[in-house]
Formats: C-alpha cells, sequence, structure tokens
C-alpha cells in the first residue's frame, strides 16, 4: 500500500499536481478515499470531468494544460496558443486549450478543453514533463486557422517571423499538408511574407499602396552601396526613386537601446541620400489618403534627381 501511494506522489509531482480518476485509483486510492478529497471544501478540486487537482485555488495554466490532456486521453497533444506559449512565441495566454486527438477517439470539448479529431497527428512533439505540445508550423497554423481578423493573422505570423520560431517555409509546408479549408487568411499572409512583409503594419501599409494605386515597393530589403557596404533595411523600397518608407511602432521599440539603433539606422539612410518616410501604424490606418499623397510626392521628387548608387537585396525568409 505504501509503495502504491508514492507511486501516486510521484505522478502528481511529474503532472503539476494533477490527476485522473484512473490514475488514482490505479495508483491505490479507494473510491471513497477519492470522494472524500473531492467533496465541497476539501483538500482536492475537479478540474474536469474524471480529472482532478490535489490541491484548491486556481488552476495555473500548466494545470489547465495537463488537465487538458488527461481529459483527452493517450497520444493527445496541444497545439494553437498554447503550444505556443510553450515555445515561446509572445501569445496571450488562452481561454480554450486546443488539444489534438486520432479520429479513433472521441473525447469531447468541455469547459477550458477544446478537442480537435484529427487524421494528421504530429510527427514530432515538444515536451514538458509530460506535456506534449505541437511543433510551431502546426502550433502558428492550427491558430491562424481559427482567427477571423486578418489584422491578428497578420500579427501572428508577422511575429513567429521576426522572432524566428518557425521558418517561412516551415509554414508554408504545413499549410500544404493541412489542406484548404479556413485557411484563406494564413495563405494571404504567406504570400505577403513571401514579398517581405513581416508585421501586420507593413500588411496594412501594402494594402494601403494598392488601394492607392502606387507602385508596389520592395519590403524589407537589405540596402547595400555599389561597393556592398551594408545601409539599412528599410520596410518598404522604391529603388527607382530612392524613397524608403519606416512604420514605427512603439511595439518594437522598448528600449533606449532600441530607440537608439533606430535612430542610427534612420541616420545612415539619410546619408545615402535616401529619401525616408515616417508612418505611425495609427495614421496609416486613419489618414490613409494623406499617407498615399505623402509618399505619392517622395516618388516623384525621387525620380527627379539620378539614381541613387544603392543596391536592394531581398528580404531572406
Amino acid at each position: 500500500m505504501q509503495d502504491a501511494l508514492g507511486s501516486l506522489g510521484s505522478t502528481l509531482r511529474e503532472q503539476e499536481q494533477v490527476i485522473s480518476r484512473r490514475q488514482a485509483l490505479a495508483g491505490g486510492m479507494t473510491r471513497a478515499a477519492l470522494e472524500h478529497r473531492i467533496r465541497p471544501g476539501g483538500p482536492w478540486r475537479r478540474l474536469l470531468p474524471g480529472v482532478y487537482m490535489a490541491q484548491t485555488g486556481e488552476p495555473t495554466v500548466a494545470q489547465k494544460e495537463m488537465a487538458a490532456l488527461l481529459h483527452a486521453g493517450p497520444e493527445s497533444v496541444l497545439t494553437g496558443p498554447a503550444a505556443l506559449r510553450a515555445l515561446g512565441v509572445s501569445v496571450q495566454e488562452p481561454a480554450t486549450f486546443d488539444v489534438l486527438v486520432p479520429t479513433s477517439r472521441r473525447p469531447t470539448s468541455v469547459a477550458f478543453v477544446a478537442i480537435h479529431r484529427t487524421a494528421r497527428m504530429p510527427d514530432a512533439v515538444t515536451q514538458k514533463g509530460r506535456r506534449s505540445y505541437a511543433l510551431a508550423p502546426r502550433a502558428l497554423a492550427d491558430t491562424a486557422r481559427r482567427m477571423t481578423g486578418l489584422r491578428e493573422v497578420r500579427a501572428l505570423i508577422g511575429g513567429a517571423i521576426q522572432q524566428r520560431v518557425c521558418p517561412l517555409g516551415a509554414l508554408a509546408f504545413e499549410l500544404g499538408e493541412g489542406g484548404r479549408q479556413h485557411s484563406a487568411l494564413l495563405r494571404q499572409v504567406l504570400d505577403e511574407a513571401r514579398e517581405g512583409i513581416r508585421s501586420a503594419a507593413e500588411g496594412e501599409l501594402r494594402d494601403l499602396i494598392e488601394r492607392a494605386g502606387l507602385p508596389v515597393p520592395m519590403f524589407n530589403p537589405r540596402l547595400r552601396t555599389a561597393d556592398g557596404v551594408f545601409i539599412a533595411c528599410p520596410d518598404a523600397w522604391w529603388a527607382d526613386a530612392g524613397v524608403a518608407v519606416e512604420i514605427d511602432s512603439r511595439e518594437w521599440h522598448l528600449s533606449p537601446a532600441d530607440w537608439e539603433e533606430t535612430m542610427r539606422r534612420h541616420d545612415a539612410m539619410i546619408r545615402h541620400g535616401i529619401l525616408l518616410l515616417h508612418f505611425s501604424p495609427a495614421r496609416v490606418r486613419r489618414e490613409p489618403t494623406v499617407v498615399a499623397a505623402t509618399i505619392a510626392d517622395a516618388l516623384s521628387a525621387g525620380r527627379a534627381r539620378p539614381p541613387l548608387p544603392v543596391i536592394a537585396h531581398p528580404a531572406s525568409s
């Protein structure tokens, strides 16, 4: 009996103090003892049907994840925002935990658990203790497929690319493997990413440029002098006019060091004769006509002078 209780304690430690009814009984606990622990005011708390937390209070994210996997059963894998958070992607704490299960199994969605039956269970996963997470390409695709706004999909994919969490090619492969259902927004954002767009703000700038009938620029190119010296990597670049646009968002300048680096980059472009325009994301959204006219004027001014000796290389994926 003592060995069984020791095994039960080991299971609780490995599972964030979360356990299933089956595990508790297999670990030597009697049904009466279990019911006593989960009684109103008792030392344990029921999280999901047949899944308990061996303490009181609110469960942590890790405890909810463990409970979701125990509810979903063997071979289940966390995906979506929960998996992205585990991989270090900056996303909000999920209200619902998405779990992949094989099509042969039929657990149901309940409380904070969303079950997704699939014939494409991940071939590889990331492990944290007894918790299994889908890798970045699958987690990103699954998250984006459940989004309804273009801006939020752009922010998700742009953030992942900027944080170097997932190569663009790996995400494109995952999208191809997963089929077309609920993928229109993700496909659009991946097409934009192939053009060099790396953020939601840049995507909105591209929309503005197309609506205004302006020439489409290069996005995030690497600018160099004729002898190969690196200048900068602006958000948008019109080579024939020597015009660059920077979307100045406080989101990416959270420290004095970041801001100083931005100023150094801007100074470098100006020293090489580049006509540099600055717009905030809010201004792109709220004053599109003014932004478009400002770009058009700069393009006209830039084309009225000799071309700059600046070479642009496409953004790498």
